[in-house]
């Protein structure tokens, strides 16, 4: 007998925390006992285990112990438990390694998406989101965010897992770095001056954001039009294919402009002016230093306060908004496109 029992497995008693395997003893409305042979058995209720729903008779399963022992002398068991440590350890691997998996979220809040993974629950920052699913809005609306972020409720996403910390039971995602790999790599292939097309993303009041094949792209507003932009959204409306060209690369982003795939008018109506020329201009702006004078459609021009002749050195004694005047064209600067005027005659 002595020698029987030294060769038995020293069973131990369990504990709490504790990782088991045993067999479906049977299920019922509102339990599930698991024979977990000479360490007894154990009992679950049945909504605990409801990721478990299908489990037959027979049937391995494996759980973690929440009480070695209940009252009525059954080992109480989780199986969601077991199912979130496993879970723990295998993100904890997958953060090491790097690996790309897919998670769905199933919430949202104000900073971004909740998701869950093999039972742990996890979150991902709105700065962790790819441009195709960034939340571009035209203010700071909180309540217009997580309106867009809803839409992303039960979309499934490609991630990998920036932390993970059991302990703390911290667990954030990442889409953006999930997709940088495949993002340099076609961001690699564009170039300054190429020509792309996109779909936009939002509309704020300083451009346009174009997300260009999963890049994000701006067309920031001194590059919509030509004409003096005073609301990009008269330009373009979210979920529009547009056409622009890349003006800078900064990492992974691209600078672009909508204006530079038409001609300038600048050019197109200062080519028959000629310094010394009359022309007539209608005041748009008056400042301390001088006067805006618009010359052609898409011309402005300077009159400087020290060329207003014997009218003194006050723009605003000379000059009402909206009157119209003869000047003379005192300079032409093409490259900076600027054009000087004089009042004096």
């Amino acid at each position: 007998m002595d020698e029987l029992l030294q060769s038995s497995p020293d069973l131990g008693h369990l504990q709490e925390g504790e990782l088991v395997k045993g067999k479906v003893l049977s299920v019922k409305k509102h339990e599930i006992l698991v024979d977990l042979g000479p360490r007894g058995v154990g009992i679950t209720p049945r909504w605990e285990a409801s990721a478990s729903r299908d489990l037959e008779v027979g049937q391995e399963v494996e759980a973690s112990v929440l009480d070695e022992e209940t009252k009525d002398g059954y080992v109480l068991l989780s199986f969601k438990k077991a199912a979130k440590d496993k879970g723990w350890e295998e993100l904890i691997a997958k953060k090491a390694s790097g690996e790309t998996i897919t998670v769905t979220p199933y919430d949202v809040n104000r900073g971004g998406l909740l998701l869950e993974y093999e039972g742990v629950r996890g979150f991902m920052p709105v700065s962790q989101l790819t441009a195709e699913h960034y939340p571009r809005v035209s203010s700071n609306d909180k309540e217009e965010i997580i309106a867009k972020l809803r839409t992303l409720i039960g979309v499934p996403m490609q991630v990998v897992v920036l932390d993970a910390d059991k302990r703390e039971s911290k667990l954030i995602f990442s889409e953006r770095e999930a997709a940088r790999g495949a993002l340099d790599e076609r961001v690699a292939n564009l170039k300054i001056g190429d020509v792309v097309e996109g779909v936009v993303t939002g509309v704020v009041a300083f451009g346009i954001f174009v997300n260009v094949d999963g890049i994000e792209g701006l067309v920031h507003i001194s590059e919509i039009s030509w004409e003096r932009v005073e609301d990009p959204n008269q330009y373009a409306k979210v979920g529009e294919r547009i056409k622009a060209k890349i003006i800078s690369v900064d990492k992974d982003r691209l600078s672009l402009s909508m204006k530079q795939l038409q001609a300038d008018p600048w050019e197109l109506e200062t080519k028959d002016l000629v310094k010394d020329q009359e022309v007539e201009g209608t005041i748009t702006r008056i400042t301390p230093f001088g006067a805006f004078v618009q010359i052609r459609p898409a011309v402005e021009a300077l009159v400087h306060v020290s060329e207003l002749g014997t009218g003194g050195d006050d723009p605003e004694k000379v000059f009402a908004l909206n009157d119209k005047k003869t000047f003379k064209i005192l300079d032409i600067d093409t490259e900076n496109r600027k054009i000087s005027l004089s009042l004096k005659k």
